[in-house]
């Protein structure tokens, strides 16, 4: 193909082409390629901020004593503002950490022993969580009614990372019944979380209104 046969305009990050004849397109969606330093820097952020969430002591509740804690709030926190892959990323950088051994799981625990415990399904399915938040979170911005959308997203999530922790409750040797009734506990608290994450991303996204959804330009 040469450069007879098509008009080129190339800008960072977009190539745009048009027939000889024909109008070139007056709006492009901005690309990105690849993670900038401020993705990067939003990653360990949001990934200290699930660390420093345990700081905030949780409330030991059902029959294995599995504590309520802000996790889950910045877990959805991360989806919501950050996306799919930022999001996921975010989590999964603040799970390594611990595995490795910081103590920055509820109660101060750390290391691989933490993945033998009640809250195992849970701290694994914050990243099945966080990943569908961070899927629903762009299409919910671009909703009418970006609150209600994006505390479904957040309710979807929270329900993915719920089925987590049943089934380790259930590796832990509990019956499907016990561990649904058991789970059930934590969801009034989740849902609160939830809203307030939702308040909090709203504002995000108000003052950062590309951090998600690219604008045409």
């Amino acid at each position: 193909m040469n450069n007879s046969s098509l008009n080129k305009i190339r800008r960072p990050g977009v190539i745009a082409t048009a027939a000889p004849g024909l109008p070139l397109p007056t709006t492009q969606l901005k690309i990105r390629r690849r993670w900038n330093a401020t993705d990067l820097a939003m990653i360990a952020v949001f990934a200290s901020l699930l660390a420093a969430s345990v700081a905030v002591p949780g409330i030991n509740v059902g029959p294995f004593g599995v504590a309520l804690t802000l996790q889950t709030l910045v877990v959805s926190l991360c989806g919501l503002v950050l996306g799919f892959g930022r999001g996921t990323a975010a989590v999964s950088l603040y799970i390594l950490i611990g595995l490795i051994g910081l103590p920055i799981f509820s109660g101060f625990r750390a290391g691989p022993a933490v993945l033998a415990s009640p809250s195992a399904g849970y701290i694994l399915g914050f990243i099945l969580g966080v990943a569908v938040i961070g899927l629903l979170a762009p299409w919910a911005l671009r909703m009418r009614f970006k609150g209600a959308a994006l505390f479904g997203a957040a309710t979807i999530g929270m329900v993915v990372t719920h089925a987590s922790g049943i089934v380790g409750f259930m590796a832990m040797g509990m019956g499907l019944a016990p561990a649904v009734i058991a789970d059930a506990v934590y969801i009034p608290g989740d849902l609160l979380k939830n809203a307030l994450a939702v308040i909090i991303a709203l504002s995000i996204h108000r003052a950062f209104p590309d951090l998600l959804v690219r604008r045409r330009r």
